[in-house]
């Protein structure tokens, strides 16, 4: 075999074997990806039941309804808005007019979530900071 064509099946070998690990991964990881759709893509979409996806936007102003530990709210991309509840405790950043991110499925129109992820300003500095700097 000359030189040149044991490089050759040595760089297809070794280019054969990547590609059979990514495609691995990738079918391996497959049902534990979760996509990020806004409201609109949502609802445009033609969703699995029970199919578990990451929604994202903005808390409505006025939106949010407390009972007991039930929480209903409205999710916006400022185009179309989805009605959102939640069963639990929310996280201490989330308020109207801020932006989340829900995992969970859509049920008859309404997104029921299991988890409530509350985005926080980027331009958050420490109260030790921020007073030295005001200083």
């Amino acid at each position: 075999m000359t030189p040149k064509k044991k490089r050759f099946y040595i760089l297809f070998s070794a280019f054969s074997f990547f590609c059979f690990i990514v495609g691995t991964i990738l079918i391996v990881l497959q049902d534990n990806i979760l996509f990020f759709y806004s409201p609109s893509e949502i609802l445009e979409k033609n969703l699995k039941q029970n199919e578990k996806v990451r929604l994202g936007g903005l808390v409505e102003e006025n939106s949010v309804l407390r009972n007991d530990i039930k929480i209903n709210f409205i999710i916006t991309d400022l185009k179309k808005t989805i009605e959102v509840s939640y069963e639990g405790i929310l996280p201490d950043l989330f308020r109207e007019g801020q932006g989340v991110i829900v995992n969970g499925y859509l049920k008859n129109n309404i997104f029921e979530a299991s988890e409530v992820l509350a985005k926080h300003d980027e331009n958050y500095m420490p109260p030790e900071i921020k007073k030295i700097l005001e200083n």
